[in-house]
């Protein structure tokens, strides 16, 4: 059973993540994108991995510490510390990791001794690692409409976070078969996340809510710390928050319907 639930973290994750290499496809036939639009895609990207954040990883896992320890007072704490705990993770990563934003600049330690192209796949890599811990995660607790949901969700966000990403490299002056080998390996770190997370959650039970609420902390950090940022500082906050609330409903619908 738990070879399954990796094969099937494996899987999910591994679609999530090329899903930012087919998002970067349009390179080939389009010159650049607009600030309107690059800002909504960030916001919809946003929107989307928040929803999947609450309903995919925060309520399923205090649901499942809510089983496990009959109490609501420590399921809720369960899942705090879980959150608590992965965002101080990420925080740590980004903190210690030199890697460059495509807006925000610099970040890390370090960065002056690594080209520039390497430090946008770091930070990338940074970014899509919990994407895939939390695919992983969600198929682990043996929920497999729940890892769908998850897969599909973090698909959507990849789609246009891809064609972004891709944009910011051709402005940077990379090769257009260069950009695109770029965003299709980067999304490569959300299998390693998306079987760390299936393997570990599938061990023991006692694992999973805080497996899914260290996922939704990883998830959050990302979205607080980079997402956003990045969509609000170009500009164009109205077209990002659009973004948001678009990705946010659409993710809400395909994981209750899902669901």
């Amino acid at each position: 059973m738990a070879d399954n639930v990796t094969l099937f973290g494996l899987a999910g994750s591994l679609a999530a993540g090329l899903a930012t290499g087919v998002g970067a496809l349009p390179i080939f036939f389009i010159q650049e994108i607009t600030p309107q639009v690059q800002g909504a895609l960030l916001g919809f990207g946003a929107g989307v991995m928040l929803a999947a954040t609450s309903f995919s990883l925060v309520i399923p896992g205090i649901e499942a510490a809510e089983k496990l320890t009959e109490n609501q007072f420590l399921a809720a704490s369960i899942v705090v510390l879980g959150i608590l705990l992965g965002g101080g993770f990420l925080w740590a990563a980004n903190r210690y990791f030199p890697h460059e934003h495509f807006i925000k600049g610099s970040e890390g330690s370090n960065s002056n001794r690594l080209k520039q192209v390497w430090l946008f796949v770091i930070a990338i890599t940074l970014h899509n690692f919990p994407e895939g811990l939390a695919v992983g995660v969600g198929f682990g607790g043996g929920d497999v409409q729940n890892g769908i949901a998850l897969t599909i969700g973090i698909g959507l966000q990849n789609f246009p976070e891809g064609l972004v990403v891709a944009i910011a490299l051709l402005a940077e002056g990379y090769r257009r078969r260069n950009v695109f080998g770029v965003a299709l390996l980067t999304g490569l770190a959300e299998p390693i996340g998306g079987v760390i997370g299936a393997g570990i959650v599938s061990i023991a039970s006692i694992i999973l809510p805080w497996g899914m609420a260290f996922a939704a902390g990883a998830m959050l950090f990302v979205i607080s710390d980079e997402i956003i940022p990045e969509s609000h500082s170009l500009g164009k906050e109205k077209q990002a928050t659009l973004g948001v609330m678009i990705g946010f409903v659409l993710m809400m619908f395909l994981d209750v319907t899902l669901g």
